[in-house]
């Protein structure tokens, strides 16, 4: 259950916002869980980029309806980016105390995220043997983790190639 999307080819970024918000409208009707218009917004502007988003960042963005008459409170935003990891939506990068959309919101896991510093790309993986291990680690430990997420910076493969391909000219 990896998900890396290949940056060479067309990507149609529409189908992954509707596909995120199409699996949000289920997850939150089999939870009876609530997908207001502003939660929505707040998922939506989280798949503009398979890149982390910062909460100001969905701040600045977010675009106020007849409902909130005008600029949103951050405590709002805040609020909805909670509601939405609770729902095992979104990703929060530590690291980055920015966000990502889940790419399989419809079975929990734990995972790796795996972060381009050039393009800033995230790919998540759910690394099963890697994540075994750790649970045997924690296990030993006797250590009761609350969430397992593994964040690793470097280079993507499309990087690295377009590194060496413009070293070579």
């Amino acid at each position: 259950m990896s998900h890396s999307i290949d940056f060479n080819t067309q990507h149609d970024h529409n189908a992954c916002i509707h596909d995120a918000l199409q699996h949000a409208q289920q997850i939150c009707q089999q939870k009876g869980a609530s997908l207001t218009d502003i939660r929505r917004q707040v998922l939506e502007l989280i798949w503009q980029h398979h890149r982390p988003v910062k909460a100001y960042d969905i701040i600045e963005k977010f675009k106020p309806s007849e409902r909130t008459q005008g600029a949103v409170k951050p405590m709002t935003i805040y609020r909805a980016l909670e509601f939405l990891l609770e729902q095992g939506l979104i990703h929060r990068v530590e690291s980055l105390n920015a966000f990502i959309g889940c790419h399989h919101p419809l079975h929990p896991h734990e995972l790796l995220l795996l972060f381009c510093k050039k393009c800033e790309n995230v790919q998540e993986r759910s690394a099963e043997i890697v994540m075994d291990s750790v649970k045997t680690e924690l296990k030993n430990a006797h250590f009761l983790a609350h969430s397992k997420t593994i964040e690793i910076h470097g280079v993507c493969e499309h990087c690295q190639s377009s590194s060496i391909e413009n070293h070579s000219v």
